[in-house]
């Protein structure tokens, strides 16, 4: 596959990650925000949200798991999980959250649990969808090529 084959399924797939919901404006943000001074900025900012979020997933599960269930902690990390999956541009995950919350107030266990596996669910998909993005953009870049920086959404 030459260069442009390359930048173009690149194109293809980030389109399809927004249509798609998975990501929002936020990302386009972190994406204007790398240049080549920090070519790297965007790969770095997310593995920081993947190492967080695997963090608070493990912190959730072992939360919602004991007998009495800590309510503020469990809300306090949903929270957090919200804030840095917003921060990437995470739409489905911080969507995921958002409902988490609700039940969080209503002190609603079974419905947390619910939501918990919904979460695990959404940030897995996000994850595997990033991290294949990378992979075409290494390869981009490997064969000489730069990764694109407009997308357009019209056709």
């Amino acid at each position: 596959m030459d260069v442009g084959q390359m930048q173009r399924q690149w194109i293809d797939y980030t389109k399809s990650l927004f249509l798609e919901g998975f990501l929002d404006g936020q990302f386009l943000q972190l994406q204007q925000l790398q240049d080549e001074n920090n070519p790297d900025f965007v790969v770095e900012v997310v593995s920081l949200f993947f190492e967080d979020s695997e963090r608070l997933l493990k912190d959730l599960t072992f939360a919602l798991d004991q007998n009495g269930v800590d309510f503020k902690k469990v809300d306090a990390h949903v929270h957090q999980l919200k804030g840095s999956s917003s921060s990437i541009g995470a739409q489905r995950v911080k969507n995921a959250c958002i409902a988490f919350r609700n039940f969080c107030e209503e002190q609603n266990t079974d419905a947390c649990l619910r939501c918990l596996q919904q979460v695990k669910q959404e940030y897995c998909l996000v994850k595997n969808k990033l991290e294949t993005l990378f992979r075409l953009e290494q390869q981009i870049v490997a064969a000489g090529g730069s990764i694109p920086t407009e997308l357009s959404f019209s056709g």
